[in-house]
C-alpha cells in the first residue's frame, strides 16, 4: 500500500475540516418561524403620576414573570414578532404605601430588522418598532373602586440571538412600551397613570 505524502494528508485534513465546518453553517433568515420564551421583568418608570388632584403620588412596582413571543421572518433581514405573556400583576404604591394593584396584559407587535440576517454569523442582533395594546384587569384600591382604561401606545425593541444549532439559540431582548392610562376611583375621574415600562427578557429561542 502506497503511503500518502504529508502535503496530501494535509490537503485531505483541510478538506475534511472544511466540510465539517460547512455542516455547522446555520440558515438564519427568510422563512423562519420562531418562538422565544423566558423570564421577563417589567420595570415601570419612576413617579407614575398623581391621582385625586395631587392627593396621591403613584408608583407602579416592578414585576417578574414568564413571557414568550412568536414571530416570522419574511426576508433575511426583516421579520415580525408578537410579545405575549400571562397577565402581570403589579402592586401600586400611593404616597409610599402599597394600597392598590392591577393586572395587565401587554401584547406588543413589532417590525424587526436583522442586520446580519442571511449571513453565517452565530450572533444575530435585531431592533424593532411597533405598537402596544395594554388591557388592565382586577384593579384594586383600598379606598374604594379603581378602574384603569385600556391603552394603545408605541413600542421599541432591541435583542440578540446567540445561535446554538439550526433550531436553538440563547436570547436576550428588551422593549420600551408607552403605556398611559386614565384612572377613575369610585366612578370619578382621578387622573392619569404613566407606566411606560422597560421589559427585559432572557431565555431561549427555537426556530421551526
Amino acid at each position: 500500500m502506497r503511503h500518502l505524502s504529508f502535503p496530501v494528508l494535509l490537503t485531505m485534513g483541510l478538506a475534511t475540516a472544511t466540510l465539517a465546518a460547512s455542516s455547522q453553517v446555520f440558515a438564519y433568515g427568510a422563512g423562519d418561524f420562531f418562538t422565544r420564551a423566558g423570564v421577563a421583568k417589567v420595570a415601570p418608570k419612576s413617579h407614575n403620576g398623581e391621582l385625586a388632584d395631587g392627593a396621591f403620588a403613584v408608583n407602579v412596582q416592578d414585576k417578574t414573570d414568564f413571557a414568550f413571543t412568536i414571530g416570522y421572518r419574511f426576508h433575511d433581514k426583516l421579520g415580525v414578532e408578537l410579545l405575549a405573556a400571562l397577565p402581570f400583576e403589579h402592586d401600586i404604591a400611593l404616597n409610599g404605601d402599597n394600597l392598590a394593584s392591577t393586572k395587565h396584559l401587554p401584547p406588543t407587535l413589532t417590525l424587526q430588522y436583522y442586520p446580519l440576517g442571511g449571513t453565517q454569523s452565530r450572533v444575530q442582533p435585531y431592533i424593532g418598532a411597533g405598537i402596544n395594546y395594554t388591557r388592565f384587569s382586577d384593579e384594586y384600591v383600598a379606598i374604594g373602586e379603581l378602574n384603569l382604561e385600556n391603552s394603545w401606545g408605541a413600542a421599541g425593541q432591541v435583542g440578540v440571538d446567540l445561535l446554538i444549532d439550526d433550531h436553538w439559540a440563547l436570547n436576550a431582548a428588551a422593549w420600551y412600551l408607552d403605556i398611559n392610562t386614565d384612572a377613575t376611583i369610585n366612578g370619578t375621574a382621578a387622573g392619569s397613570v404613566d407606566i411606560d415600562p422597560v421589559v427585559v427578557m432572557g431565555g431561549l429561542s427555537y426556530r421551526f
